[in-house]
């Protein structure tokens, strides 16, 4: 059976000829106006070489003016067209430029085809094999590595053999089985759409041949599987929207919801037009279900043969897509599909090499950069090993303090630490531990500059409580690098674990009824963010110690900012490395102001 649509992405180096290629295939299946044609022959690039008249036929995908004052693709250039034989194709002209992987990577996250161009003049390049490798992690199911520019060779046999020769080695590495690789030019259309006589040693198919062999991996006996997008909700009617993912729901199906285990019963199968008796892979349905048990925006629906359990500890395949590098153990937000949890990336395994395949220790990754970690969620979720499920498989990682998407991620399994650790309830909580002390448990967090007065008003602090009956207790931050965090350094890496591991032992303090007072830098608001957000609501208080960084300098309690001026601590928090201001605090204190209006302002908050 035909395929309704086909996602084709192009990828490889830049100057491939990926844009000239795709214009190709547009032209020559008739799939763009007239007019816009009349205009690539007119439109020209600063230094292009075409003769006038002619069609400049990259000119037809780059959608973006700097794309075409750069000459080199930016975006991803989206493009419909319909095949010879009928077929629907959409086409994702990804950017060549390493510089703009990570739009490579969403559009190969739903690319059903992976067109990797190789130029024959240049031959195999590093961009290419990670395109290749992206290509694999993402689960695209035909790869299409079409050789270029063999008109610039005279078509010579021996330059695509050497070249496939060479690609091969990767193919293998990678585990590919679906691979096609094709000998064509672009420029002058060699085996794009029709076949040449130029090339009489090749006897495999053209571009769009290819296109159009491919048929959409069938997945036998698969049960049915939806997640909830939309609570449809009437006077008479109670249904859950979505569409399916895999298998097939049918009226009277027996399904479970996920993650509260829920069982129910499909009474009804609505389109947008009418009822139907079954809902196949890919059509977008409302379940009508029986009981009108609770099912929220993002739960799962499988039929009864499906067995999910929810989990908060993966091990996943991630590209990192941000300049800024991975810091593990800072927060993130995981979206996947319409759920979404904080997380915390708790391990980086290992960074691939994509030119050999090797494993390489990292500590952190770098933009681009394709690695293997462990992540761990706030809330459980539904997810499935991607090379299972596309769907359910996939998620990225927006940073919580820029809203900047920064990594794209592909769940390999769930780590067995996740199913078998629950949370033990006992008879005594927070609740009767703070009525016994008569106090409300909660946990200050002062943060501001090194020298800024953190310790000192923490100090004051405890012992005015104490005076007063509160029970209390000061997490130091020097005092906690002596013994819990003492294999910890200063790089962003280890600030983000040492925050991470002092709000935890705040927390169980808090659980215990106390009042925990916690001095420590933390200087990046992400971290601060990520230690707020593991208490209840009204617990953490942040305090800024708001201190000019001048005034500490001339304080320099411990000598640090001495030490800082002579290079013996590089990238000190204030001087070579920024102190990030809180942006909502509760409260604010003055650090030049007397000892005694601090304290008493804190406890005015506090109590």
């Amino acid at each position: 059976m035909a395929n309704s649509v086909i996602r084709l992405l192009t990828c490889g180096s830049v100057d491939d000829g990926k844009s000239t290629l795709i214009g190709r295939l547009l032209v020559e299946t008739n799939s763009v106006p007239h007019d816009t044609i009349n205009a690539a022959k007119k439109t020209r690039r600063s230094g292009s070489t075409i003769p006038a008249g002619e069609i400049d036929f990259s000119l037809l995908t780059d959608g973006l003016e700097a794309e075409r004052e750069q000459g080199i693709t930016i975006d991803v250039a989206y493009r419909s067209m319909t095949l010879l034989n009928g077929e629907r194709l959409i086409i994702s002209d990804a950017p060549g430029h390493e510089q703009y992987t990570r739009n490579m990577v969403v559009a190969a996250s739903r690319a059903d085809i992976g067109l990797v161009l190789i130029d024959a003049t240049k031959g195999v390049r590093t961009q290419t094999l990670r395109h290749l490798t992206i290509c694999e992690l993402m689960g695209v199911s035909r790869i299409i590595v079409a050789i270029n520019k063999l008109d610039a060779m005279d078509y010579k046999e021996s330059v695509f053999n050497e070249i496939a020769a060479d690609i091969s080695k990767t193919i293998d590495r990678l585990g590919l089985k679906d691979v096609v690789l094709i000998p064509l030019s672009a420029l002058a259309g060699d085996n794009v759409v029709y076949k040449t006589d130029l090339m009489p040693w090749y006897s495999g198919p053209t571009l769009q041949e290819a296109i159009q062999e491919w048929r959409a991996p069938v997945i036998a006996g698969a049960s049915g599987l939806m997640r909830a997008q939309l609570i449809s909700r009437a006077d008479d009617f109670r249904g859950v929207a979505g569409t399916v993912t895999q298998g097939e729901f049918e009226v009277g199906n027996e399904v479970t919801i996920y993650p509260s285990n829920k069982k129910a019963k499909v009474a009804k199968v609505v389109t947008f037009n009418n009822e139907i008796a079954k809902a196949e892979a890919n059509k977008a349905v409302t379940l009508v279900l029986e009981p009108e048990v609770d099912v929220a925006r993002g739960d799962v629906i499988a039929t009864s043969a499906e067995e999910l359990a929810p989990a908060d500890r993966f091990s996943a395949h991630i590209v990192w897509l941000d300049e800024e590098a991975l810091i593990h153990s800072r927060s993130y937000m995981l979206f996947s599909g319409p759920s979404s949890t904080p997380a915390m990336i708790t391990k980086i395994k290992h960074r691939l090499d994509v030119n050999t395949g090797d494993q390489m220790s990292a500590d952190t990754l770098n933009m681009n950069d394709i690695g293997d970690v462990e992540i761990a969620t706030d809330i459980p979720m539904i997810l499935k090993p991607y090379e299972n499920s596309r769907e359910f498989g996939n998620f990225i990682l927006v940073d919580r303090l820029t809203q900047r998407t920064v990594g794209a991620g592909m769940i390999r399994h769930a780590l067995r630490r996740a199913t078998n650790i629950h949370h033990q309830n006992y008879e005594l909580d927070k609740a009767k531990r703070s009525a016994q002390k008569n106090q409300k448990a909660r946990a200050i967090w002062l943060t501001g500059l090194s020298g800024s007065g953190k310790s000192t008003i923490a100090n004051a602090l405890e012992q005015t409580l104490f005076a007063n009956g509160a029970h209390c207790y000061v997490l130091d931050g020097d005092n906690l690098r002596l013994g819990l965090n003492m294999d910890l350094g200063f790089t962003p890496e280890d600030r983000a674990e040492n925050v991470r591991r002092v709000s935890e032992v705040a927390k169980l303090m808090v659980d215990a009824g106390l009042i925990v007072i916690s001095a420590l830098v933390s200087p990046f608001e992400t971290d601060r963010n990520r230690a707020k957000s593991i208490f209840e609501e009204g617990e953490f208080l942040e305090v800024f110690v708001d201190t000019p960084v001048e005034i500490c300098q001339q304080r320099d309690p411990k000598g640090l900012y001495k030490k800082s001026a002579a290079g013996e601590i590089p990238n000190f928090t204030g001087i070579g490395q920024d102190y990030e201001r809180p942006k909502n605090p509760d409260l604010v204190l003055d650090g030049t102001a007397s000892l005694e209006e601090n304290v008493q302002k804190l406890v005015k908050l506090i109590l």
